[in-house]
Parts: structure tokens; sequence; C-alpha cells
């Protein structure tokens, strides 16, 4: 009889922790997947923006070369639609020539004069673009902006300039606000 009793405590106790163990699994599983589903919608997300050529990459670190890394407030962005690019950075770093004004700080332009190259590498995607040569001369010291854009949204922003060292930008995309451009 007593035999019968533990038998009986260690049979329940068995099917009460396969049945939480079975749970746990589902509930693993379906955690993973709910992941999964996620991950896919947001690199649909990224491939609509890129290929749309619509899009804002906000900039939440500036990398200068030979300079500590610098954490950035709201406000400084690169926007790119197929008419008209915006570019509005902070610079750190060494400039070769001084602004005439000194307003004039940083990357700032805004031209509908540019060249666009998008290439889809195997989980990201390299955009090279560069103004063209019959800007202004403000917009002409800017040689190259080359963005490399991962499918989580996560990008880097490198830029090259004719009066100042290379700069890197890290940050994400996002989809252009309706007043930006």
């Amino acid at each position: 009889m007593k035999n019968l009793r533990v038998f009986s405590i260690l049979f329940i106790c068995a099917f009460v922790f396969n049945l939480s163990y079975a749970q746990t699994v589902r509930y693993a599983s379906y955690v993973q997947t709910v992941k999964v589903d996620k991950k896919a919608a947001k690199a649909a997300e990224i491939k609509r923006l890129v290929e749309s050529q619509n899009y804002v990459f906000q900039a939440t670190y500036a990398l200068p070369s030979g300079f500590q890394p610098r954490a950035l407030n709201d406000g400084y962005d690169f926007t790119i639609s197929k008419e008209k690019i915006a570019v509005y950075l902070p610079y750190f770093g060494r400039a070769y020539t001084a602004p005439r004004n000194l307003n004039d700080g940083g990357i700032k332009l805004t031209t509908s004069k540019f060249d666009y190259k998008s290439e889809l590498k195997k989980d990201y995607w390299n955009i090279i673009v560069k103004p063209k040569e019959d800007n202004d001369p403000g917009v002409k010291d800017v040689q190259s902006l080359r963005l490399t854009i991962q499918s989580n949204g996560s990008a880097t922003l490198f830029v090259t300039s004719l009066n100042k060292q290379p700069i890197t930008f890290s940050g994400y995309i996002e989809e252009v606000k309706s007043n930006k451009l």
C-alpha cells in the first residue's frame, strides 16, 4: 500500500513536470517565431525604404578620425529622396581651411545635383552618394557620402571632403517625415 502511494505521487509529479516542460517548449518556440517574424518584417521595411530612395539617416554617434567618439543629440541627419539630398551633421576633427562664417561649421548641404548608387551585399546595403561638380562651392567640399545599412536598420555613414579629415557617423535609418524635404 505504501509503495502504491509513492508510485502515485511520483506519477503525478512526472505528469505535472511533463506538462510544464511542454508549455515551456511551446512558449520558447512561439517567442522565437515572433522574433524571427519581427526581424523579417524589419528587413522588408528597410529594403522598401532603400529601394524607394526615400529615407533619413539619424546620426546618434560621431566617430572623428583620431579623436574620441561623441554621442549626438537629436536633429543631426542625412535625408535622401530621389529629387534631393539634405545633410545636417556636426564636424569634429581637423579642418584644413576655416569657414568664412562661424555658422558654416559642420557638414551642411542641400542639393538636387548628385549621383546615387546602391548595392545589396549579403545582409547589408552599400550606398554611395556623390554631389556633382556643378554645385555651389560649399556643396563641392563634400566629395562623397558612403552609407552602409544593416537589415535591422542600423547604419554607418562615412563622409569624405576636400577640406576636412574624414568622419564617420553611426545611427539608424527611418522613413522620411512628410515635412522633412
